[in-house]
């Protein structure tokens, strides 16, 4: 089992779209933390999460969570409601 922490930050382009930036690989959860917090104070919407998986398998389990702050595209925000 392994486990990715990701930050993934948004800008809005031009016609008032929300773009994702190139996300961010973090080396554990307080590192994603303040990465996401830092980036929060200059980006439109940022989120960070974590996920666990098997490699091998290609098998992970659903992203956890461990910040947002912002705007982010509907269509995140209607997979982190359910």
């Amino acid at each position: 089992m392994v486990t990715n922490f990701v930050v993934q930050s948004f800008t809005r382009g031009n016609r008032g779209a929300l773009l994702a930036d190139t996300p961010v690989q973090a080396t554990g959860a307080d590192h994603a933390l303040r990465l996401a917090e830092r980036l929060a104070s200059t980006k439109v919407g940022v989120v960070a999460f974590s996920r666990a998986g098997d490699l091998s398998t290609g098998e992970f389990e659903d992203a956890t969570i461990l910040f947002i702050g912002g705007d982010l595209p509907s269509e995140m925000q209607e997979i982190m409601a359910a």
